[in-house]
C-alpha cells in the first residue's frame, strides 16, 4: 500500500530590501518588550529612580556650571536627555545626562564660540550619533584596548578636579582653555580671606560626601553636604558666589540656528562631542552590562537613543548628553531593572525644577566644586592603576600615553593615539609570534638530502613579519630545491602573499626548485591572485601532503646529481 507523497515544507522567501530596512528601523524603536519586567520590578524601580535622582542633582548642577553653560542647562539636560534616552536607548537600565568627560570637551567650546553655540553643537553632535546607530557603529566601542579606556578615565578625572579649583578658591577661571593652565592663572585672582570661607565650604562637603557612605552606603553624601553648607552660608550670609536665579520650569523648544554660517565653524566641534558622546555611552552601557542580569544591550540603538537625546536637549537649551557610568551603577546597585527607573529620575528632577528653584539658587559655586573634586578623585582607583602599570610594559605605556595626552592635549585625539600606540604594540606581539623553521627532512636520511630545505611557516605573516621571512629564507645557499609549508601559517595578507611571491621568484632566478606544500583553502586564492602560483616552475610543484613533497625534491635533487 503506497501511502501520499508528503508535501515538501514551503521554503521561506528570502525578505526584499525594503522588507530587511523596515526590520532593522523597527529593531531600532523602542517597543512593548523593553517593559515586560515591569509588573514584577515596578517597586525597585521607583526606589532606584529616587535613588539616582537624589544623586544626579548635585551632579547636573554642577556639570552644567563647570561647562560654563549654567546651572538651568545641566538640569534640562538630566531632564529631558534622560527621559528620551531611556525610552530609546538600548540598555534597560542606563542612565543619561551631563557627564564630566563632555563638560571637559564643552568648556572650550563655550569659551571659543558663546553659550548661543551649545545648542548648535548639540543638535549636530546628536545628528551625527544618531547616524553611527544607523550604520551599524555600534560594537566600533570593543575596539577600544582597557588601558586606553584607563588612562582616558585617569584623565578626565585630572581635568575635572582642575577645573573646579576657581570655584573652589572663590575666584573666576583663567583666560586660558587648557585645564592646567586656567587653574593656575585663577591663582592671581585669589583674594583673601573671601577664599577660606570658599576653601571651608569645599572642605565640609568633601568631609561629608567621604563620610556618609560609611555610616550607611545608601546616604546621599552630596545632597546632605550641599544642603548643610547652603543653610549656613544662607545664615551668616558668607560672602561667597551661588548659582543664583534659575527658572522655575523647563523652557519653551526653539530650534538652534542652523544657517551655514553658524554651523560651518561648529561641525569640528560637533564631531569631537559625538565621538566622546558614542564613546562614553557604549562604555556605560557595557559596564552596565556587566553587573546588571537585565540581559545584554543594543549597541546601534543605545546611539541611535542617545544621539535623539542630545537633539531633544539642545532644542531645550541643555547640553549633549551621554550615559553615566555612576549614575548607571547606582542605578542597578538601587535595584533599579527597567527603564522606568531613568524616567523617574528624569521626573524627580523635572520636580525639583518646578518646586525648588528658589532653593537651589542660594546653593554656592563651592559646594558644587567640593561635589565635583570628589566625584573626580572616586573615579580614580589606585588597584587599577597598579594592575594597568603592572601588567604589560606595552599596556603600562599605552595607559600613560593615553592620560597624558587626554590632560595636555585633547580627549578624542587621546583615545585615537593609544588605540594607535595599543595596535602597534599589538602587531609587533603578533608579528613576534610569526616563525619561519628550518626543519629536518623526515624519514631516514638520504645522500642529497643537504641540498633540500624544508621551511616552516607559523603564526601570522603579514606586513608586521613578512620582510623577516624574506631575509630568512631568501638568504639560504648551497640548496637546489626549497620546500615551504604553509599548512600552519594561520594569518596571510595580501603583503604576506606578495613577500612569497617574491621569494619564489629571487629563489627560482637563482636556479633553487621552489615547492609549496599545504596551503589552506583560504590562502589559495589570494596567493594565486598576486601570482605567487604562476611563479612556480611547474604546476605540479604545488602539493596537499609532505611526503610527495619531499620525494619529489629528492627525485629532483637525484636527477641533477646524474647530469653532472
Amino acid at each position: 500500500m503506497s501511502g501520499a507523497a508528503t508535501p515538501a515544507a514551503p521554503t521561506p522567501a528570502t525578505p526584499s530590501p525594503a522588507g530587511r530596512a523596515a526590520a532593522y528601523v523597527r529593531s531600532l524603536a523602542p517597543a512593548a518588550s523593553d517593559y515586560r519586567d515591569l509588573r514584577r520590578t515596578w517597586k525597585g524601580d521607583l526606589v532606584a529612580g529616587v535613588t539616582v535622582g537624589i544623586v544626579a542633582l548635585p551632579l547636573a548642577l554642577a556639570f552644567g556650571v563647570s561647562s560654563g553653560a549654567g546651572a538651568a542647562s545641566g538640569l534640562v539636560t538630566a531632564i529631558i536627555a534622560g527621559v528620551v534616552a531611556a525610552v530609546f536607548g538600548g540598555s534597560n537600565v542606563q542612565v543619561s545626562g551631563p557627564t564630566g568627560a563632555m563638560v571637559v570637551v564643552l568648556g572650550p567650546i563655550i569659551a571659543a564660540n558663546g553659550v548661543g553655540a551649545l545648542a548648535t553643537v548639540g543638535l549636530l553632535a546628536g545628528v551625527m550619533v544618531v547616524a553611527a546607530g544607523a550604520l551599524r557603529l555600534g560594537r566600533a566601542v570593543t575596539y577600544i584596548p582597557w588601558p586606553v579606556i584607563e588612562g582616558f578615565t585617569l584623565g578626565i578625572a585630572v581635568i575635572i578636579f582642575l577645573q573646579q579649583v576657581p570655584a573652589a578658591l572663590g575666584t573666576t577661571p583663567g583666560e586660558s582653555t587648557h585645564a592646567i593652565v586656567a587653574a593656575l592663572q585663577s591663582l592671581s585672582t585669589v583674594s583673601w580671606p573671601e577664599v577660606a570661607w570658599s576653601l571651608g565650604i569645599v572642605a565640609v562637603v568633601a568631609v561629608v560626601m567621604l563620610l556618609a557612605p560609611r555610616i550607611h552606603r545608601m546616604l546621599p553624601g552630596s545632597i546632605i553636604a550641599i544642603v548643610l553648607v547652603t543653610a549656613v552660608a544662607a545664615l551668616l550670609q558668607l560672602p561667597v558666589a551661588t548659582i543664583g536665579e534659575l527658572p522655575t520650569g523647563l523652557p519653551a523648544p526653539t530650534l538652534p540656528t542652523l544657517s551655514w554660517d553658524a554651523v560651518a565653524p561648529l561641525l569640528g566641534p560637533a564631531l569631537t562631542v559625538a565621538a566622546l558622546a558614542a564613546i562614553e555611552s557604549l562604555l556605560s552601557a557595557r559596564v552596565a552590562a556587566s553587573i546588571s542580569d537585565t540581559g545584554p544591550y543594543d549597541a546601534d540603538r543605545e546611539l541611535v537613543g542617545q544621539g535623539l537625546a542630545s537633539v531633544a536637549s539642545a532644542f531645550f537649551g541643555g547640553m549633549p548628553a551621554t550615559g553615566a557610568i555612576a549614575r548607571t551603577a547606582v542605578n542597578v546597585r538601587s535595584g533599579g531593572r527597567t527603564r522606568v527607573a531613568a524616567i523617574v529620575h528624569a521626573l524627580l528632577l523635572a520636580g525639583v525644577v518646578a518646586v525648588g528653584a528658589t532653593v537651589v539658587a542660594v546653593i554656592p559655586l563651592a559646594a558644587l566644586a567640593g561635589v565635583l573634586m570628589v566625584t573626580s578623585t572616586r573615579m580614580i582607583s589606585v588597584a587599577t592603576i597598579r594592575t594597568v602599570v603592572g601588567s604589560t610594559r606595552s599596556d603600562a605605556i599605552v595607559f600613560i600615553v593615553t592620560a597624558i595626552i587626554t590632560v595636555s592635549f585633547d580627549l578624542i585625539y587621546a583615545v585615537l593615539i593609544g588605540i594607535a600606540v595599543a595596535a602597534f604594540f599589538a602587531l609587533r606581539a603578533l608579528a613576534r609570534s610569526s616563525g619561519v623553521h628550518r626543519e629536518e627532512l623526515p624519514g631516514p636520511a638520504e645522500p642529497g638530502d643537504e641540498r633540500i630545505a624544508l621551511f616552516r611557516l607559523e603564526g601570522a605573516l603579514f606586513f608586521g613579519a613578512a620582510e623577516r621571512m624574506l631575509e630568512r629564507v631568501g638568504d639560504i645557499r648551497g640548496v637546489e630545491v626549497v620546500i615551504i609549508r604553509m599548512s600552519q601559517l594561520q594569518i596571510l595578507d595580501a603583503t604576506g602573499a606578495q613577500v612569497i611571491n617574491e621569494l619564489i621568484q629571487a629563489l627560482e632566478r637563482r636556479g633553487v626548485t621552489v615547492l609549496v606544500k599545504g596551503i589552506q583553502t583560504r590562502h589559495l586564492r589570494l596567493v594565486t591572485r598576486v601570482g605567487a602560483i604562476a611563479s612556480l616552475r611547474h604546476q605540479n610543484h604545488l602539493f596537499e601532503e609532505l611526503p610527495p613533497a619531499v620525494e619529489h625534491a629528492r627525485s629532483h635533487v637525484r636527477r641533477a646529481a646524474a647530469t653532472r
